[in-house]
């Protein structure tokens, strides 16, 4: 399958009072045709700068593209003009993003504010443009939406803004859907039906979606890969399968340890001990190392390269040096995967299980 987006070694940097902040440090993956790509990892891991970049949404100044390539169907997006930008974005490549009041004006009709893009990017006259957007309303699952399209924000419910948010991102049909823990302010309930929604639309339009998200159960029921980030770097990336019943990372590791399960045996999360670097200072070697009870001699001294697990799963781990003592998962960490595989013990349901 076709790449429709590959990041090259993307550098990120945030000029502030203390100093620069390297946010993003040579970040590297691909997206394909009609793929969910899930980012994880903890706040201030980079996940949201990363993608903010690709749609080229950092403010500047403070921040700026270091270095790196964004080449979005062989185009490079962090070398075009914002004019240039402002013809990509929104209509091949759209947010979601966390809070929908936020996303949203308070002083225009939803309506309105759906068309907008319509009639920009699509040429479309304002009595077209409505149509669709009513249709859009429709599409993902707002009842009454020829009423309901003449009203203002303030009239929906935090679910039902977010529908609105996403009838937004998706009026111009694009190509890549970055959504960026679009669910973290709902309840349960609405999240998985606009999870739900997400994958519906996903199979009708073709798109290809970047979600991100700290939560590992979500992971599981939209990603098809998973990359997960900390410190400003990618230390693993794989298929779903093989970042929940093969993780290689501790830091990885932490992160399904850390899950909670709907098992009846009562039983305590494995926290991460420590916090995350100050990327004011960004450590020298691995910078998880001060965190991780594996760490060798060599993480204080060199940050460690990706190796190759299979063709599709590689992790930035000198665990995996043909010369690294062998070393397990904890045993809460294998237990939680071995859940994954039973279902009536497993907190998630694998993407495509009802």
């Amino acid at each position: 399958m076709e790449n429709i987006l590959e990041v090259k070694n993307l550098h990120v940097s945030f000029d502030t009072h203390g100093g620069e902040v390297t946010a993003v440090r040579g970040v590297s993956f691909d997206l394909k045709k009609g793929e969910t790509l899930a980012i994880v990892g903890e706040s201030g891991s980079g996940k949201s700068v990363t993608t903010r970049a690709i749609a080229r949404l950092i403010p500047s100044p403070p921040g700026r593209i270091k270095e790196g390539e964004i080449l979005f169907n062989g185009k490079d997006l962090a070398k075009l003009k914002e004019k240039q930008m402002q013809q990509i974005r929104g209509k091949d490549i759209s947010t979601i993003f966390q809070d929908p009041m936020t996303s949203l004006n308070p002083t225009m009709k939803i309506g309105k504010q759906i068309m907008e893009g319509l009639m920009k990017h699509q040429k479309m006259d304002r009595s077209l443009a409505k149509k669709k957007a009513i249709e859009l309303l429709d599409l993902v699952g707002l009842p009454d939406a020829k009423e309901r399209v003449d009203q203002y924000p303030h009239q929906f419910s935090g679910g039902q803004r977010q529908r609105v948010v996403i009838a937004i991102a998706l009026a111009c049909n694009p190509q890549i859907l970055i959504a960026d823990e679009p669910t973290t302010a709902l309840d349960v309930t609405i999240q998985a039906q606009i999870l739900e929604l997400m994958k519906d639309i996903q199979r009708k339009t073709e798109s290809s979606i970047i979600f991100i998200t700290h939560d590992l159960g979500v992971v599981a029921n939209v990603a098809d890969r998973v990359a997960v980030m900390y410190a400003g770097k990618i230390v693993e990336i794989g298929t779903v399968d093989e970042i929940f019943y093969n993780p290689k990372h501790p830091y990885t590791w932490g992160l399904l340890g850390s899950m909670p399960t709907l098992d009846n045996e009562e039983e305590s999360l494995v926290a991460i001990p420590g916090s995350p670097p100050d990327m004011l200072q960004p450590p020298k070697g691995d910078a998880f190392a001060p965190r991780n009870e594996y760490a060798l001699e060599i993480d204080n001294e060199l940050d460690p390269p990706m190796f190759k697990v299979s063709d599709t799963h590689y992790a930035a781990t000198w665990l995996l040096h043909e010369y690294a003592p062998k070393v397990e998962p904890p045993a809460a960490v294998k237990k939680r995967m071995k859940g994954f595989g039973n279902t009536g013990a497993s907190p998630i349901s694998k993407k495509g299980d009802d």
